[in-house]
């Protein structure tokens, strides 16, 4: 009787390791296998340099900058996510920026982006990446625009193309002077203006 108990002891402590070894050895395996199969080991130095190139800062989501200019003019500044340099915590990197300046004569002048940055101490702006924007009957597009608080100018370069009520123009450069309320327009080496204007 006690040998057969001794017996069944045994069995039961030999199941009982066999399945913990079986449980252990099934899961824990699996767990390394799969997490090597998802990310490669030419991914993992991929994610690595990733990472040692990202600048780090802070991270913001839905911002809003507002404020008045040295010309007097009031303005809201947008972005869904921005990041901040710890090197130059003046300088804010934006993504899909949207801008509103109040001009003192009642127009609006609306700019969107998909990239931007913000000089918090200047307020300066800077639109880059498919840039539109919406002055009273005038519609733009181009690649790039700068706003100068500290000099009281917009430039937008690059592939600029305006429609208006009074026609359509094809240019490199438009230089728009706030304080003399002037607009310049270029072009860059030898390429020509395209200009449609409505006589009507």
């Amino acid at each position: 009787m006690i040998e057969r108990k001794k017996k069944l002891r045994i069995i039961q402590i030999s199941l009982l390791v066999l399945g913990l070894l079986i449980i252990f050895f099934t899961y824990v395996k699996k767990d390394n296998t799969s997490f090597e199969k998802i990310i490669t080991s030419e991914n993992q130095k991929k994610i690595k340099q990733q990472m040692e190139n990202q600048t780090e800062g802070d991270i913001f989501y839905n911002i809003e900058y507002s404020g008045l200019d040295l010309s007097g003019n009031r303005y809201i500044l947008n972005s869904k996510e921005a990041t901040t340099d710890e090197k130059n915590q003046d300088m804010v990197n934006m993504k899909f920026v949207t801008a509103k300046f109040y001009f003192k004569d009642g127009t609006v002048l609306n700019i969107a982006s998909e990239a931007g940055v913000y000089n918090n101490k200047t307020l300066d702006m800077f639109f880059d990446g498919n840039v539109k924007a919406n002055y009273i009957d005038s519609k733009l597009s181009a690649d790039k625009a700068e706003y100068s608080n500290s000099k009281s100018f917009l430039i937008i370069t690059n592939n600029v193309t305006i429609q208006d009520s009074r026609g359509s123009m094809v240019a490199d450069k438009l230089f728009f002077d706030i304080k003399k309320q002037t607009l310049k327009i270029a072009a860059f080496k030898e390429n020509k203006i395209n200009a449609n204007i409505n006589l009507k």
